[in-house]
């Protein structure tokens, strides 16, 4: 009778062990994919409640429907930003927090607006030419030279803050001025809320804030742990996973515009998301927790937000009328931001 070598007298145990070591890693993988998918679901569902009975609760408070559309609903399509990027900058992962609000600014150009307008061209109305989309590109400008430095310190939080409260301000003085701001009528048309009751309006405010609470901490836990797992740094991950996902409010506002045939207010949403992503998602998490700013951020990834905006700005660009997206030019912006999305998962470190 043969019998085993000395160097194969346990390869049973040893194979046995590591087929149980490799479906161990593959279980330990599993939970976070999942948390991260249930996440990301409960986030957009519970954002649209939130901001559904956020805006109705507003009505029946008095606030004037001009309020309710710039402030309410245009917080309320970034909280998802908002609140993760809290939890992330609180839990110690400033680069999540950064990547979320910068990737979503990124995926509202290259993904929203770019399907909106395959789907249907999009009307730009000059105003948004002459005022809003350039004031995007500064606001743009202004966070990188804060952060150019390498470092999101509490005074670049600050001064983000307050230039968001001094661009509501006079957002909404001009608005009150001016008959005919392009971005307040769209955003007033699409606030029907006669259908929400006083009790409804609260159980839904109530309801979706603690959910948009929940799914973020748990998205959060699952992104960082997959990240860890595939050796990804949570800047890549925030500018992937976790802003696709932020970002699903606004593609189910803009979907629903198209349905509508609104579909210039998909360009509306977009702008106000991307203004308050960067000063007020940007600025809060800079509160929470003060950041170093990684060189990748400042060269590669706040450069892309500013040729996309850029590209939105050339293509509806018209002389003395308004202007429009095509589908072509929205069939660039999307292949824009495959490419980079492709380029950043080739990348991940």
């Amino acid at each position: 009778m043969s019998h085993p070598r000395a160097g194969e007298a346990d390869s049973g145990p040893r194979s046995s062990r590591v087929r149980t070591s490799g479906f161990a890693r593959l279980v330990a993988m599993l939970v976070p994919i999942i948390a991260t998918l249930l996440g990301l679901a409960a986030l957009a569902w519970s954002a649209d409640k939130f901001v559904a009975g956020a805006a109705s609760v507003a009505k029946y408070l008095g606030m004037a429907p001009l309020l309710i559309g710039m402030i309410v609903i245009g917080f309320g399509t970034s909280a998802p930003e908002l609140v993760v990027s809290a939890f992330a900058a609180a839990g110690g992962d400033p680069e999540l927090a950064l990547g979320n609000a910068f990737g979503s600014n990124i995926a509202n150009i290259g993904l929203i607006l770019a399907i909106t307008a395959l789907l249907l061209p999009i009307i730009v109305k000059r105003g948004i030419l002459r005022r809003e989309l350039p004031l995007l590109l500064v606001v743009t400008l202004v966070a990188w030279l804060l952060l150019s430095d390498g470092t999101l310190s509490t005074g670049d939080a600050g001064v983000l803050l307050i230039l968001l409260a001094v661009l509501l301000t006079w957002q909404i003085l001009s608005a009150r001025q001016a008959e005919a701001d392009p971005l307040v009528h769209d955003v007033e048309e699409s606030t029907d809320l006669r259908g929400m009751s006083r009790k409804a309006a609260w159980t839904w405010l109530i309801v979706g804030l603690v959910l948009l609470v929940i799914s973020s901490r748990v998205l959060v836990w699952g992104a960082v742990e997959i990240a860890e797992a595939l050796g990804w740094s949570d800047l890549v991950i925030g500018l992937t996973v976790v802003a696709i996902g932020t970002s699903a409010p606004e593609l189910a506002s803009a979907i629903i515009a198209v349905r509508r045939g609104e579909n210039d207010l998909a360009l509306g949403n977009v702008i106000g998301s991307n203004l308050f992503n960067t000063l007020g998602v940007v600025g809060i998490a800079g509160l929470i927790a003060p950041a170093t700013v990684s060189s990748e951020l400042l060269y590669r990834d706040i450069p892309m937000v500013a040729l996309m905006t850029v590209l939105v700005l050339a293509f509806g660009f018209r002389w003395r009328r308004d202007g429009r997206i095509n589908r072509l030019e929205g069939a660039v912006l999307l292949a824009l931001w495959i490419g980079y999305t492709a380029y950043l998962l080739l990348n991940p470190s």
